[in-house]
C-alpha cells in the first residue's frame, strides 16, 4: 500500500520546525534526519530533510532554500475536542507567528493552521438556519474561536 505524506519546504529551518511541531502535538516524533555528504548539496553535515510524525501522519521537512514560501492556499486543520485544546494549540502555534480570522493562524515558519473546535460544524451548519447564521456571524468576528461565544450566538 502506498502512503501519501506532506513535504514542507523551508529555507533552512527544517530541523528546528520538525522539533517544534513534535513538541506541540502529542504522539509525535522525529523519525530520521538526512544530512549532506562531502559532495553536497550544501555544506557537509547540513540537514537536508527531516522525517517526522504527528499523531500517525508522516511529514518531511526539506531545507530547500528561499525559492518557495508558504501561503494560505494550504493549511493544516486541527480538530479540537474542547476549548482547552483550542487554547493550547492556538497559544503554541501563534508563538512567534500571527493570528488571522476565523480560527486561522500562521506559525513562526509561515505555515497556516486552522484551529477548529469539533462543535463548530453543528453550530454553523445546524438544523436551524437562523441560529446557524448567528453562529457564523460570531465566528467571522473572531480570531481564536471561542466555543462558549459561538454557542451563545447560536442559542440567540
Amino acid at each position: 500500500m502506498r502512503m501519501i505524506s506532506t513535504c514542507l519546504w523551508f529555507d533552512n529551518q527544517a530541523e528546528e520546525a520538525a522539533e517544534f511541531y513534535t513538541s506541540v502535538f502529542d504522539d509525535s516524533k522525529i523519525l530520521s534526519l538526512a544530512r549532506a555528504g562531502e559532495g553536497g548539496p550544501g555544506p557537509a553535515g547540513q540537514v537536508i530533510t527531516v522525517e517526522f510524525e504527528i499523531e500517525g501522519r508522516r511529514f518531511m521537512a526539506l531545507n530547500g532554500g528561499p525559492a518557495n514560501n508558504f501561503t494560505e492556499a494550504v493549511s493544516f486543520v486541527v480538530d479540537c475536542a474542547d476549548q482547552e485544546e483550542v487554547d493550547r494549540y492556538w497559544t503554541a502555534l501563534t508563538q512567534g507567528g500571527s493570528e488571522s480570522m476565523c480560527g486561522w493562524l500562521k506559525d513562526r515558519y509561515g505555515v497556516s493552521w486552522q484551529i477548529i473546535p469539533s462543535a463548530l460544524g453543528s453550530l454553523i451548519a445546524g438544523d436551524d438556519p437562523e441560529s446557524s447564521q448567528r453562529a457564523m456571524q460570531a465566528m467571522l468576528g473572531m480570531r481564536k474561536l471561542d466555543i462558549a461565544e459561538l454557542q451563545k450566538a447560536y442559542d440567540g
